[in-house]
């Protein structure tokens, strides 16, 4: 069994919790995910299965979309509603105009210090171990890029917005430095993911819903590993090109009839709709191979039995 599931997480299990029960419905322990949500969070989870796990690092990178719900007036060490209480202060002073100046200012490429809290590691060690031993290490600021933030209702000291970001983007920090930069401080009291890259919550399935079809014997919605990569440019390989790409040869441009590609471009390689391989564009070869094109990954395809 090959493809991605898209899960629709419900709060208080974690992602690992939807890798292990996918492992169950799929009979196979070829299960991994594509961006962890915390257990707060709901929403939108891929889950890749059997030969699919090779394409999670390519399904990670793409944009997300978050909804959140932050609470003005109060700081916790997590950054979110399931941790301990810092500091309290006055938000009475934040209206809707100031509250639009401050996020105007996250807008865009920024940089954003990670939380203690996370799973990033320093020496080998999570960071959210140290933390939960009180111990605070220094973190480098990463970039990110928040491409839009819109407010859906503001209700102080609740402010739910709508996130569009990169990969990498703590929301809840985000919540920490807008209530920072308003003065008042800040924590996430609810989180939903409802998009991840090209997959959004409408073609989402909730566990109850999948462990139903399980239980009625009927196929799991998944979705092919070339959809995983849908909005990357294809082109169609058949016969002697698709034999030497099985090989890993690397096929030229003189073998495709299309253009518009440029230097860098990642591809991917259909035969009859499936994927075959995966690729970046780069005219002229690279070092001795021949070809127009970097091999990334090539997938093989089933041997015909009889």
């Amino acid at each position: 069994m090959n493809g991605i599931l898209i899960i629709d997480k419900p709060q208080d299990v974690t992602s690992f919790d939807m890798v292990r029960q996918a492992r169950r419905w799929c009979k196979t322990r070829r299960v991994g995910h594509a961006g962890t949500l915390d257990p707060l969070a709901t929403g939108v989870l891929p889950i890749a299965v059997g030969w699919a796990t090779r394409l999670v690092e390519y399904m990670m990178a793409g944009e997300k979309t978050y909804q959140a719900t932050m609470k003005l007036g109060a700081t916790t060490d997590t950054q979110d509603s399931e941790g301990q209480s810092l500091e309290t202060k006055e938000w009475q002073h934040v209206d809707r105009e100031a509250f639009d100046a401050a996020l105007s200012g996250f807008v865009g490429p920024i940089q954003q210090l990670p939380p203690m809290f996370s799973a990033l590691k320093k020496d080998g060690q999570p960071l959210y171990k140290l933390a939960r031993q009180g111990i605070e290490v220094e973190r480098q600021p990463r970039s990110i890029t928040i491409e839009s933030l819109v407010v859906d209702e503001f209700a102080p000291p609740y402010v739910t917005f709508t996130v569009r970001c990169s990969k990498g983007t703590y929301v809840r920090t985000l919540c920490h430095d807008i209530g920072q930069k308003l003065n008042c401080g800040a924590h996430m009291t609810a989180l939903r993911r409802l998009a991840c890259g090209q997959f959004d919550v409408k073609v989402s399935y909730t566990p109850d819903e999948i462990q139903e079809l399980v239980e009625q014997g009927k196929p799991l919605p998944l979705l092919s590993p070339a959809d995983a990569l849908a909005d990357w440019p294809t082109l169609s390989v058949t016969g002697p090109l698709l034999d030497r790409l099985q090989d890993g040869v690397a096929p030229s441009m003189a073998d495709f009839n299309v253009s518009g590609l440029n230097a860098g471009d990642r591809v991917r390689f259909l035969s009859d709709g499936r994927l075959v391989a995966i690729a970046n564009f780069a005219p002229g070869g690279h070092g001795k191979r021949p070809g127009d094109f970097e091999l990334s990954k090539v997938f093989p395809l089933p041997v015909a039995s009889g």
